[in-house]
């Protein structure tokens, strides 16, 4: 992200969030209490109408409607943690991967705790999809944002699945279909 920054905040089921704009594209989604977030710098500019679409979209994947974002994104990093959060971006919607799974999808079936110190610094939550990530047992681990927004974000695409699921296939196919 460049050194204009513009920022906005909105409200969301799982608290407020601060987005981050470079004025083209999206730079940062941070939850209240989020670890490693930013602090709001004086001379950054609040700017709610270049950062609507954002919001829109992320109300529109709380309200249920929308499962993959179409969000231009600025977001700095290294090339590992490029790779890393474009993986991420491929997890579906309602679907989890362990730590050990994203590693070997980006190549580096070694690299387990490189790949979640990576996904620790993802600063785009929900949108590059962080959340999906959880241990290899299937229990879930660190979340910048909180383990408690983490199991809320889940449960949310669970639910969304399984309606949409029932929806498409029946309620007599739904096992079918989780």
């Amino acid at each position: 992200m460049n050194d204009q920054v513009t920022y906005s905040f909105m409200e969301s089921p799982i608290g407020r969030l601060l987005l981050l704009s470079d004025g083209v594209a999206l730079g940062g989604v941070y939850m209240e209490s989020h670890k490693r977030g930013p602090q709001l710098v004086p001379h950054w500019q609040r700017d709610d109408r270049s950062l609507a679409s954002v919001a829109d979209q992320l109300r529109a994947y709380f309200a249920g409607e929308l499962q993959q974002f179409d969000v231009p994104l600025a977001l700095g990093g290294t090339e590992f943690q490029l790779r890393v959060w474009n993986a991420l971006r491929a997890i579906s919607f309602g679907h989890t991967q362990s730590y050990a799974e994203l590693a070997d999808c980006i190549g580096a079936p070694r690299a387990v705790r490189a790949v979640g110190a990576a996904v620790g610094r993802n600063p785009a939550s929900i949108i590059v999809p962080c959340h999906r990530v959880v241990g290899s047992d299937g229990g879930l681990t660190g979340f910048a944002g909180g383990l408690a927004r983490k199991s809320w974000l889940l449960e949310h695409e669970r639910e969304q699945r399984e309606k949409d699921c029932r929806a498409d296939q029946g309620l007599s196919q739904r096992a079918a279909c989780v």
